[in-house]
Parts: C-alpha cells; structure tokens; sequence
C-alpha cells in the first residue's frame, strides 16, 4: 500500500498544513502512485484495484523490480538429446525436441516433439543448429526450412552439402546453421523440417566425454528464439478500466514478483 499525504479539507486550512500539503505536491509526493503483481499462472491480465481511477484516468506504468526489466524479452532454447534420421530419401520430416534448457514463454504441449509454441504475439529471431553426419561413401546434401502451424515459411531452406564419409565408422560432419525472422500470434507453434538425399545423412548426437578431453554432450540440434519487436513491459498497458478499477494486458506471464509501479493521472 503507497503512503497516503495530507490532503486538504474542503472546508480549508491553517496557512501551515495549505503549506505542507502543496510543497508536498510540488516535491512528487502524492496519493495517485502505486505497485501492482502481475497474476502468474502464464496470465496474460491483471486487475488495479484504486479507488481515484475512473473512467478517463490516464495510468502509466513502469518495471518496478530487476525480475521485470530482465524479462523484457520472452526467449527460449530446446534441443535434442538423440540422434534422428530421415523416415526415407526424398520424405519430408520433421525435427524433434526433447530438452528446453531455457524458457521464457516457450513451451511444447507435451504429444508433438516437433512442435515449439510461444505464448506471446511478436516477431522473433528464430535459429537453428544441426550437427549433421553423413555415413555414405558418397557426398550428400540435406534440405532444412521453417514451418508456422504446419505450413511451409516461404524463402526459409537452405541446402547442406556434406562430403563423402572418411572411413567405415567415421563419418563426415558438419554444423547446418540458420536464422530468420518470424511472426507469430501467441498460440503459434514452429517447426523445422527437412529432406536428405540419403538415409546415411543423419542428426548425430554425442554425450558427454572424458576422453581425449573433457566436453560436453552435443546436442543433435538446438534451437533458439527471442522476440526482437519490443521490449515486454513496452506490452504492459491497460486495455480497459472503469470506477476503481483497470484491467492490464501484458505478456505471459508464470514468475512471481514480476512487480510494475504505476501512477494515475486524472
């Protein structure tokens, strides 16, 4: 609860307490300011309770905790702790995803491996990482692209060209990097998906290792996004209010001290 100054009766005052209360004013010290929590659970709303909105009050709201300016950006990073090869040569198939090690409003839904949502609308910069082998004597190539709710993302394949394999047991490899701009409503899931030439091309993965050195595991893929239109308190607004209340929109949200301070004007 903000602390409450003196304020004048309508009656009038003593020339001393007109005083306070006005160098009060001048100084910033008012009764209009305040600090809201926004709801976790992944809300995307939260209510202000305060008896001096109204209707046609203007509420202007700032981060009030380190939590909400270190958040400003819902981001994500998942990868895959299996190796994975194509159904068939010449069969379009998807990458799947089995580890999120960072999450920020990126989820998967628990029955599609493949599929990487966000709970936020917004552009984001989206980037994948394959490590790529190919087991053939033979070089080969692997198409990669994006897909947005299982539509293909115009303009987004590349083509990786790997070389033919060393030896028998010995594969050639290479890292099939990418990353592009996509628009997603909240809701959206990502994919990327893919051919090869040949089965032999495949998405290798490798634990943690001792020897020759200590390293550790590689991942068959990872991939990132980060929303890159705007800073997330820059989504905390209000979208509607009434007497002695307003109702905030913001991202979702599911941390707890996510603490914004506002101040009421009119």
């Amino acid at each position: 609860m903000a602390r409450q100054y003196r304020v004048l009766p309508y009656s009038g005052a003593e020339p001393r307490v007109i005083s306070e209360v006005v160098n009060n004013a001048m100084n910033g010290k008012t009764n209009n300011t305040g600090v809201v929590t926004l709801n976790t659970g992944w809300a995307t709303e939260t209510t202000i309770y305060n008896e001096r909105i109204s209707p046609d009050s203007v509420i202007l709201l700032a981060p009030d905790s380190l939590s909400s300016e270190e958040s400003a950006l819902p981001y994500g990073e998942i990868n895959s702790t299996t190796g994975q090869t194509a159904p068939s040569t010449g069969t379009t198939a998807v990458v799947e995803f089995d580890n999120i090690t960072q999450n920020n409003g990126i989820y998967q839904d628990g029955t599609n491996a493949s599929r990487i949502y966000v709970r936020d609308a917004g552009v984001y910069n989206v980037m994948y990482s394959l490590q790529l082998i190919n087991t053939t004597n033979d070089g080969q190539y692997a198409d990669v692209w994006f897909r947005i709710n299982g539509t293909d993302v115009a303009d987004s394949a590349s083509r990786f060209g790997l070389p033919a394999r060393k030896s028998s047991g010995d594969p050639a490899e290479l890292i099939g990097a990418m990353n592009i701009f996509l628009s997603l409503d909240a809701g959206d899931y990502i994919e990327v998906a893919g051919g090869v030439s040949d089965v032999g091309v495949e998405l290798w993965y490798d634990g943690p290792q001792t020897t020759p050195f200590v390293r550790p595991a590689i991942p068959s893929v990872i991939l990132t996004l980060n929303m890159v239109s705007g800073r997330s308190y820059g989504n905390v607004y209000v979208s509607s209010q009434s007497v002695g209340e307003a109702t905030i929109t913001h991202f979702a949200n599911n941390t707890s001290n996510k603490t914004y301070s506002y101040i009421i004007v009119g």
